[in-house]
Formats: structure tokens, C-alpha cells, sequence
């Protein structure tokens, strides 16, 4: 037997290092030529590693949340016939008992990662006695022994259903419920004090989000400026197009006709639809509109482009909207379709409130973000009517925008999204 060591790759674009986010094997499985062993993410992307050859894994390189530098071990695998190392672990890598393969992708690798995660305890459950020997220490997290010491409970008569027997909440209510005299479920429980922790480590899309926005928010003075809409005749023109090409072309949403009011704004405002490189001191103007569509996913937002908004219409617009929302939050996003966004679009739908104060998508200089529509009494011609509202509330970075220019731009959309027709009017 031999062992084969795989190094973390060079997956270029002068990418020094990688953060590890997930692992797809343990120490004692055996796998085979291809199989992924790990995720491990760059600024823009996450990439899977798979295995070059087949074999049981030895050790692996570092742990989920690790920066590792391009070239470093990864993982080490024994291997029949010819490897590429002598069968010595590193002294550096992590060695551990067997353990169940870990099946999360990247966008979960930071619940994948926490080892106080509760579990539901096996079926049937085990004997209520000592299931730790004399002399072993029962394994649980600091907040389980407190909660224990309160519950005056001794961990050592407790069945841990975790991994390595480890005691988790679940385990304590469930023993807790056997035990003599123990309070049947009522509304007493609904009551009762609450002492779970859960240590989240920040890591993976989920720490480059926390870097990017804490970076905006350090280098970019904000100005947010919020204007109210009637948009009652935009979304009848919707419903319209809708119910007459729905079926053929697809559904549009509130989006693609925001996207179309955007790329026509920006004619007139061309210094808002621009990236700020602060460093050079240099502000770059761009004619091609390229919109950022601000995503929601499991592993958090992620910022997909709609690339050349301004040669689309409202059906392409719609289509590649949905196309590249589906594919960020599937994790499936390319590289490229992640980048070079020259003015992002942000709405949390139904969720989004009265009023956000949106983060710029750094390097650029503006972000309009969509807020929920309400039908509200409005007076029109001396009579109150109901008119479907909505705000927008957009931030600019008011180093290179003017507070005048943003609010003429915010204007210009209100008047394109309020008589909808100006929308295909060139």
C-alpha cells in the first residue's frame, strides 16, 4: 500500500488562497476515483474538489472555516500500488476516528459544521442506566451539563444519541420524561426555562457576505432616499400582459419592468449606473446596464446579473431573472454570472416592509430596493380612492452621487413606473 496525497489546486485568476467549507469524507471511508472530498469557496464561487484516485482516506488537511493556502495538503489517502508520498502522515493534518460521511453542500456547510446540532434520539430508546463506563466522562456541550446540573440529572445515566454518544437536549428532555415523577407534557412545559446555545461558526458565503457588507459600510457614506409610488397602473398592465402572454411567454413579475425603468433612467443619469474604484480614485461610467439581482438563499444573498438589461425586453428580462435566481439559489451559479454588476436591484417581496436602507454592492454607487405594495385611500381629482402603493428605497454612495442627482434619479423612475407606457416609449 501507498499513500497519495492531494494538494488544495491552483483554480487560478491569481487566487492565492481558499477557505474549506465542507467535507464530503472522513478518516477511514473508502472512496473511489471522482468522488467529491470537499468544497472549498473563493471570493465569487465555490468549487468541489473530487478525488484523483481511488483508496481509504487517511487524514484530512483542516478543518470547515480554515483559510488554506493554494498548494497545501488537503487530504491524504492510502492507495494500492504507486502513491505519490511516503506513508507518513503529516504531522499537520487532522487525524480522527471514523465518522458518518458528511452529505451537506457549501451552501449548509456551517450547519454542518456545528457539533452541538440537536438530533432526535434513536428508536427505541435505550435503558434508562449508566451507559458510560467508570471512569469515562460522558460527552456533552457546556450547555447541556449546566442544563443538567439544573435538572440535577447525572449525565452518566443518560443515552446520548449524538455522535460518539454524545448528550444532547433531546437526549436530557427524553430521560428527564422517564424518570419518576416527571412532569407530563402541559402547559407547564410550554413555560418552563430554556438554556440551549448554539456556537454558529461564521464561515463559507456566509463570512464573505459579513466581510463584503462591513467593508460597504466602513468605505461608502450612505445616502438612502425613499419615494412612494402609485403602482396601481403598472400592475394592471402586468396582470394584462400576464393573462394575454403568460401561458406563451412566461409570467413577468414586478422586476423586469423595474429593470426596464432602470435602464431608461440611467440615460439621463449615467452617474449612478457606475463603479467607484476608491483606491485609484477613478469613477467608471458604464453604457451597457448591468443589473444586479439581489437573491435570497439557504446559504445566504447572493447578487446573480442581468447581464445587458438594455438590449432585453420585458420576456428575456423575465426569463433570465428567474433562470439566474433558480440557479444561485441551487448553488449552481457560474463564476461569471456573479460579477460585474453596474446597479443592483433589491426586494424582499411581501416581506419587505414600509422602508429599508439598502447596502451598496460594492464597487458600485447605487442600489434600488423594492418595498411591499399596499392598497391605501389616496385622494385623486378631490375624491378618495384606492391606489396600490409602494415605496423604493434606494441608497447611493455620496462620495461620487449627489443627493440631488440620486433624488432626480428616483424621480425619473417613479415617473416611468407611474405611466407605464413611457416604459416602451424610446
Amino acid at each position: 500500500m501507498a499513500v497519495h496525497v492531494i494538494k488544495t489546486p491552483d483554480i487560478g485568476e491569481g487566487i492565492a488562497e481558499l477557505e474549506l467549507v465542507a467535507w464530503h469524507v472522513q478518516p477511514g471511508d473508502v472512496v473511489v476515483a471522482d468522488q467529491a472530498l470537499a468544497d472549498v469557496m473563493t471570493d465569487k464561487a465555490t468549487v468541489e474538489i473530487p478525488s484523483p484516485v481511488a483508496g481509504k482516506i487517511l487524514a484530512l488537511g483542516g478543518e470547515i472555516g480554515q483559510v488554506l493556502a493554494v498548494g497545501g495538503e488537503l487530504v491524504r489517502i492510502e492507495v494500492e500500488g504507486t502513491g505519490n508520498e511516503e506513508a507518513a502522515p503529516a504531522a499537520t493534518a487532522r487525524q480522527a476516528a471514523p465518522a458518518a460521511r458528511v452529505t451537506a453542500s457549501a451552501a449548509a456547510a456551517a450547519a454542518a459544521a456545528l457539533e452541538a446540532r440537536p438530533a432526535a434520539p434513536s428508536t427505541p430508546l435505550a435503558p434508562v442506566h449508566a451507559v458510560v463506563q467508570p471512569g469515562d466522562k460522558p460527552i456533552a456541550s457546556p450547555a447541556v451539563r449546566r442544563r443538567a446540573w439544573d435538572l440535577g440529572i447525572e449525565l452518566r445515566f443518560v443515552p446520548g444519541s449524538g455522535t460518539a454518544g454524545r448528550i444532547t437536549h433531546a437526549d436530557l428532555d427524553a430521560y428527564a420524561a422517564r424518570r419518576p415523577g416527571a412532569q407530563a407534557p402541559g402547559s407547564a412545559a410550554r413555560y418552563a426555562e430554556r438554556h440551549e446555545e448554539a456556537a454558529i461558526p461564521v464561515i463559507g458565503l456566509r463570512r464573505k457576505i459579513a466581510q463584503k457588507m462591513q467593508e460597504a459600510k466602513r468605505r461608502i457614506p450612505h445616502f438612502t432616499y425613499v419615494e412612494e409610488i402609485d403602482v396601481t397602473e403598472l400592475e394592471a398592465l402586468r396582470a394584462q400582459l400576464n393573462t394575454k402572454w403568460g401561458a406563451e411567454r412566461g409570467r413577468i413579475t414586478l422586476l423586469p419592468l423595474l429593470a426596464r425603468a432602470i435602464v431608461l433612467a440611467v440615460r439621463e443619469f449615467p452617474e449612478v449606473n457606475a463603479r467607484f474604484d476608491d483606491e485609484a480614485g477613478m469613477v467608471t461610467r458604464y453604457g451597457a446596464v448591468h443589473i444586479g439581482i439581489a437573491t435570497q438563499t439557504d446559504a445566504g444573498l447572493m447578487v446573480p446579473v442581468l447581464r445587458h438589461a438594455e438590449a432585453r425586453d420585458l420576456w428575456s428580462s423575465a426569463s433570465e431573472i428567474a433562470r439566474l435566481a433558480e440557479a444561485a439559489r441551487t448553488a449552481k451559479a457560474a463564476r461569471e454570472e456573479l460579477s460585474g454588476s453596474t446597479i443592483t436591484i433589491t426586494s424582499l417581496g411581501a416581506l419587505g416592509g414600509i422602508v429599508t436602507t439598502p447596502v451598496i454592492n460594492q464597487p458600485e454607487v447605487a442600489i434600488v430596493g423594492v418595498n411591499r405594495m399596499v392598497e391605501r385611500p389616496m385622494m385623486r381629482g378631490g375624491a378618495v380612492v384606492p391606489r396600490l402603493m409602494m415605496n423604493l428605497s434606494s441608497s447611493f454612495d455620496h462620495r461620487v452621487v449627489d443627493g440631488a442627482v440620486a433624488a432626480r434619479f428616483v424621480q425619473a423612475l417613479r415617473g416611468l413606473l407611474e405611466c407605464p407606457a413611457s416604459l416602451f416609449v424610446e
